[in-house]
């Protein structure tokens, strides 16, 4: 097998299951990026969009398809799990790609807290008797068993949620289209996707910052490059495919939405973290926003948050078997081919940062703000990663692919980083500067960061 031969060549023998196909891969990215991910989120990126939404969620797209056509130059020359941390450390060096491990680490670790959090926090508001941390608890181990089982148990249950989610979300856009068109809220108008009197690129690219937390996920596709049925070439349509359905979504659900705010000038001095739920009862009545509400307690709970944690596992196992980190990391079950004490650990690190993120008041948009620096900066490195390996070491000839695309990528996401939340960009480099004394340790304790068949580079362009 072809896939399987490329695993070989960088040292690594075949442990995961290949099972996974390209259906598979793109429901994977959309359960992971979630279909309604926005009704949790938007008034916070009405607010800082200026009443723009559906602006913010389109520059958000384009960028990460910048990023997205980074990623499948990457897993090409790289099919392995670990994503960006392999990416870097094999197209720029090994210290790097630690870093970069750990950067994203922020992101996929930080991811299904939050989203438990979310969930619970919801949960608990429609079930007052069951505190928050018992739904958190729930959660968790419900996912912990599922993705125990197999990365086919895993796939088959994103199926049944995916299909839910986009139930909700087509009942949505049809009754509140017929609103609309009933003469409920402003009326049809373009002023969700662009308004003259409040629109400028500071404003914009903040609130981007915050609406592509919705996006994240699509990236996590590639760490299943080692399960995949079609090995790399698969893995790179299947997130260029995920990222477009769910841009596509996301930008027709925020616009309808925006359309329906019953409050716009309070939800643009003030925010509100009902407002979807808000323009939905508008649209519809209570129920609509009991199942809107619902809807997204149920996917962030248990449909987003069961890929999130085979993300996160599929990159400690990466970062454990180079001995990066703790090497039981690596272990992979016998019987269902999953890397085991990853997935445990995962679980366990939710549970705890999970319950203490729900006494404060800032939980939320503590975690947020973490999650979306983190990834931003690791996808700035993914783009160097392309120009380095490619253009500088391999003399490449393709100068769009290999140079000007992932330098527009990059400039964007560094204008993205530049105008994100002060609190996020403190937090992240406080993250960064743990990272760096980690690197420090493993250079004092003679482990310097190495990576397996380092000399087995793919000649493929």
């Amino acid at each position: 097998m072809r896939t399987q031969e490329s695993i070989e060549q960088f040292g690594y023998q075949q442990e995961l299951r290949r099972g996974v196909g390209m259906a598979d891969l793109v429901f994977y990215g959309l359960v992971f990026m979630v279909p309604i991910a926005p009704f949790a989120i938007f008034g916070l990126v009405y607010q800082h969009s200026g009443g723009m939404p559906a602006l913010a969620y389109l520059v958000g797209m384009i960028a990460l398809l910048f990023t997205a056509a980074s990623y499948a130059q990457m897993v090409k020359a790289f099919p392995l799990s670990g994503s960006v941390y392999n990416y870097a450390g094999r197209g720029i060096a090994p210290p790097v790609g630690f870093m970069t491990g750990w950067m994203v680490l922020l992101d996929y670790i930080l991811v299904p807290c939050l989203l438990y959090l979310v969930a619970s926090i919801a949960m608990n508001s429609t079930v007052p008797q069951v505190p928050v941390w018992a739904w958190l608890v729930i959660f968790v181990v419900v996912n912990m068993v599922i993705n125990l089982r197999g990365i086919r148990m895993t796939v088959k249950l994103t199926r049944v949620m995916i299909a839910l989610e986009l139930v909700v979300l087509a009942l949505f856009l049809l009754i509140g289209a017929w609103a609309l068109l009933q003469g409920k809220g402003q009326g049809f108008s373009l002023a969700p996707l662009f308004n003259p009197e409040t629109f400028s690129w500071p404003v914009m690219f903040a609130a981007v910052s915050v609406a592509v937390l919705s996006f994240l996920g699509f990236d996590g596709i590639s760490m299943l490059v080692e399960e995949s049925t079609g090995g790399s070439a698969q893995v790179g349509r299947a997130m260029r495919v995920a990222l477009a359905l769910a841009g596509v979504l996301f930008i027709a659900q925020v616009w309808v939405a925006a359309l329906l705010v019953p409050d716009p000038a309070g939800l643009l001095r003030e925010g509100s973290d009902t407002a979807f739920y808000d323009a939905a009862a508008l649209a519809g009545g209570e129920w609509l926003r009991h199942v809107t509400s619902t809807a997204t307690a149920l996917s962030w709970g248990l449909a987003n948050t069961l890929v999130a944690q085979v993300a996160v596992s599929r990159l400690l196992y990466a970062m454990g078997r180079d001995r990066q980190l703790p090497s039981f990391l690596a272990k992979v079950s016998v019987r269902h081919s999953v890397p085991s004490n990853a997935i445990i650990l995962i679980s366990a690190l939710s549970v705890g940062l999970g319950i203490w993120m729900s006494t404060r008041t800032d939980g939320v948009e503590l975690l947020s703000s973490l999650i979306n620096m983190g990834a931003m900066v690791a996808f700035v490195v993914l783009h160097m990663s392309v120009i380095v390996h490619y253009e500088v070491r391999m003399r490449s000839e393709n100068m769009w692919s290999h140079l000007l695309s992932p330098l527009i990528g990059m400039a964007i996401l560094v204008f993205v980083v530049i105008n994100a939340n002060v609190m996020a960009q403190v937090l992240g480099l406080v993250w960064l500067g743990l990272g760096i004394l980690m690197l420090l340790t493993l250079y004092a304790l003679g482990r310097r960061p190495t990576l397996h068949g380092m000399n087995a580079t793919s000649n493929r362009l």
